[in-house]
């Protein structure tokens, strides 16, 4: 059986008055492609931006178990003290830097990256330039090294443009790595910002959408994108998708949600068939699901 890779139990998340999530539960398989699917206001783009830290959660556990360590993602983001953080220097301390420098960074640092809904690309720097960006955590950030222009620095430089290289390949964009970011095509745009969070290192990636916009050709490249990741890179993938045939096509498993609650889960051939699903989308009479 496959390891657990994310684990989400019991997810809560409240705007005022408003639930938007209610007790939603997940587990996503290492390796996997996993989707999240469900009709518009859902709760879709909120559990993801609860997964990579962009909310805080109100309530339940969000567990990433990547790189050989488990990480609790809402212990990342700062939780409220608790009495028993004054029983110990130590328990206080740990609380207090999450509380002061916990944030979404240190998420992405625990292996997990997204994309987003809307793009969100550094549009007035190249395209390799991007990519180069998205690796400052991995290459060698000494003031003096870069002053003094060491071995070291050269090598690390020079490995963050391999491997920015290497990405642009996969996405078919090493033609453009020169250009202006902002000038390529909404489609080349969409490619660039999966090699950006590629270039992170991640071991889960959170695509958002990323068939939007795309005509029935690009739409089957980013399937294929999406298996390769997978199926070579050994990446798990999550994603939030519209297209019904490509979610269908591409995904191990996926969990429906609907106002904020999980209506379904299971393989494509299961939810295809789910009267719940069908009536979260196409509407149908209470009598009708029960």
């Amino acid at each position: 059986m496959s390891e657990v890779v994310l684990s989400v139990e019991k997810l809560m998340m409240h705007f005022g008055g408003i639930k938007a999530l209610n007790d939603v539960s997940l587990q996503v398989k290492r390796n996997s492609i996993f989707a999240l699917i469900g009709p518009n206001g859902a709760g879709k783009t909120t559990v993801f931006n609860c997964l990579t830290g962009f909310y805080k959660a109100s309530g339940g556990k969000i567990e990433v178990n990547v790189r050989g360590e488990q990480t609790n993602v809402i212990k990342l983001l700062g939780e409220s003290f608790k009495p028993t953080d004054f029983v110990s220097p130590k328990s206080f301390a740990s609380r207090l830097y999450y509380k002061m420098f916990g944030g979404t960074h240190l998420v992405n640092r625990a292996g997990l990256a997204r994309t987003f809904q809307n793009i969100r690309l550094f549009k007035e720097m190249s395209v390799l330039e991007n990519l180069l960006v998205a690796q400052h955590m991995w290459v060698n950030r000494s003031l003096l090294a870069g002053i003094l222009n060491t071995k070291g620095y050269r090598k690390a430089e020079s490995d963050a443009l391999d491997h920015a290289f290497y990405w642009l390949e996969v996405v078919d964009l090493v033609d453009c790595a020169n250009r202006l970011a902002g000038e390529l095509s909404y489609g080349q745009q969409r490619r660039l910002e999966i090699a950006r969070a590629m270039c992170t290192r991640p071991q889960i990636i959170c695509l958002d959408e990323p068939a939007a916009g795309l005509n029935p050709q690009e739409t089957e490249a980013l399937s294929a994108m999406i298996r390769l990741l997978r199926d070579e890179h050994d990446l798990t993938v999550v994603l939030i998708e519209h297209d019904m045939g490509m979610v269908m096509s591409i995904s191990d498993h996926i969990v429906v949600l609907d106002h904020g609650i999980v209506i379904a889960e299971g393989g494509p051939d299961d939810i295809r068939n789910d009267p719940k699903v069908i009536a979260a989308y196409l509407g149908a009479d209470e009598e009708e699901v029960v």
